[in-house]
């Protein structure tokens, strides 16, 4: 009877080990996001399922074209990529992305640009002419942008995004199997 019972102890003890350090690694470390939408088509697709990498920001700083997920004013957790970082200056001119005066290549827009028929796919803008006006992104701010820009609520719309409301940084698209991938910028 002892030997059972010191064998329930064991697995017992062994699967509240188990949920304690999924719990901490879910809500510290990793956790999974949808994507919901189709605002960063073509890069990722509408219910892709992708793991956010939470820390990624407490051991180092935002990098221009990291994919984010942060909360967004609507109590909505959206999935942008980073254009701009803080003291930036913004503006596209003729499809052409220009942070601080320099222009930038943008290989993840490439094949999406050629099936664009109607017009250029980013709509020429600075960042003074948006919404909110400001003329660089402020400090301790992002200004970030959907990768499918025509249908994108963005930095464009809802101003730069403060570096706290940053959940982390996602690159591994995981579910659905056949299209699991990296997402690198080229």
């Amino acid at each position: 009877m002892t030997k059972k019972k010191n064998e329930l102890w064991e697995w017992t003890k062994a699967l509240l080990i188990a949920v304690a350090l999924a719990a901490v690694i879910r809500f510290f470390l990793f956790a999974p996001i949808v994507v919901d939408g189709l605002s960063m088509m073509p890069t990722l697709k509408d219910q892709d399922r992708m793991i956010v990498n939470k820390f990624s920001y407490d051991i180092g700083e935002p990098k221009r074209f990291d994919i984010i997920v942060f909360h967004a004013p609507e109590k909505k957790d959206y999935i942008k990529r980073v254009i701009g970082l803080p003291g930036d200056t913004i503006e596209y001119k003729n499809d052409t992305l220009y942070v601080n005066g320099k222009a930038y290549k943008e290989p993840y827009l490439d094949e999406y640009k050629k099936q664009v028929q109607d017009g250029p796919l980013t709509d020429s803008f600075t960042l003074e002419e948006t919404p909110v006006g400001q003329k660089t992104v402020p400090k301790g701010e992002l200004f970030v942008m959907g990768d499918n820009r025509r249908f994108s609520k963005d930095s464009r719309h809802i101003g730069s995004v403060p570096l706290s409301k940053v959940i982390g940084k996602t690159s591994i698209v995981y579910w659905p199997l056949n299209d699991a991938h990296i997402v690198t910028v080229k």
